[in-house]
């Protein structure tokens, strides 16, 4: 059975990552690539972003995040 507390947490958890998967399509990403980047907590979003901004293809940049 799921406490208040565990619900709040887990919306908590899908705000942000729906607002990270918000920032890396506007960055480039593919909606299905950005939501993937987004629920990894061990992928930085500045460097992900700053990969496309360097002009690396968002394929290859998956590649390298994960």
């Amino acid at each position: 059975m799921m406490t208040a507390a565990d619900t709040e947490t887990r919306e908590e958890t899908e705000v942000v990552e729906g607002w990270r998967a918000e920032q890396l399509e506007m960055a480039g990403y593919g909606a299905q690539a950005a939501a993937e980047l987004a629920r990894r907590y061990d992928v930085d979003l500045h460097f992900a972003i700053d990969l496309l901004a360097s002009g690396c293809e968002p394929e290859l940049a998956l590649k390298i995040l994960l």
